[in-house]
């Protein structure tokens, strides 16, 4: 009988820490949301890089990574924004970071800086502003067009570090 006490008090008990959870949440459900926006204009980036595609680059994988992070969609023009940006490539640079035996290259990084302003509707002062930085290896080819397409790559994933980076400002500055 008391063994029986004791088994249903001890499940008792590890159905309450069960059930109430350590705290921890999905970030991605809509109700644990907190955010005041629910479009947003991401313009195309001014470039002072040396990067002609950066900026389309950049500004594609922003809208995706907005959207499949949060659910946001693209604005139709600033004006009807609920969140807009200003964005600036700063610096676009790939250089060799390892090499062969023979001395040849293995490896690239590609390196981007862009600076970004995020304001709400309405709003003259920017909800955040600030530079990310984000970079990315490719391996090196001596066919030119397989280089080319590593690095085209290789900028990919760097603006969806970008852009999940700037997601994350965001969401801290509320």
């Amino acid at each position: 009988m008391l063994t029986r006490m004791l088994y249903r008090t001890f499940l008792s008990a590890l159905l309450l820490i069960t059930l109430s959870g350590c705290g921890y949440h999905l970030t991605n459900s809509s109700a644990n949301r907190k955010q005041s926006f629910q479009n947003i204009w991401i313009p195309f980036f001014s470039n002072e890089s040396i990067s002609p595609t950066a900026q389309t680059v950049l500004r594609r994988a922003f809208y995706d990574e907005i959207h499949a992070l949060r659910g946001i969609s693209p604005a139709d023009s600033q004006e009807t924004a609920d969140l807009s940006m200003k964005a600036k490539i700063i610096s676009y640079s790939s250089r060799a970071v390892s090499y062969s035996a023979k001395d040849e290259v293995r490896e690239y990084r590609l390196s981007l800086n862009v600076e970004l302003e995020a304001y709400k509707k309405g709003e003259l002062s920017p909800v955040w502003k600030g530079q990310l930085q984000s970079s990315r290896q490719y391996p090196a080819n001596l066919n030119m067009a397989l280089q080319r397409n590593a690095e085209e790559q290789a900028l990919d994933a760097a603006a969806r570090i970008l852009a999940h980076k700037f997601i994350s400002a965001i969401e801290e500055s509320y």
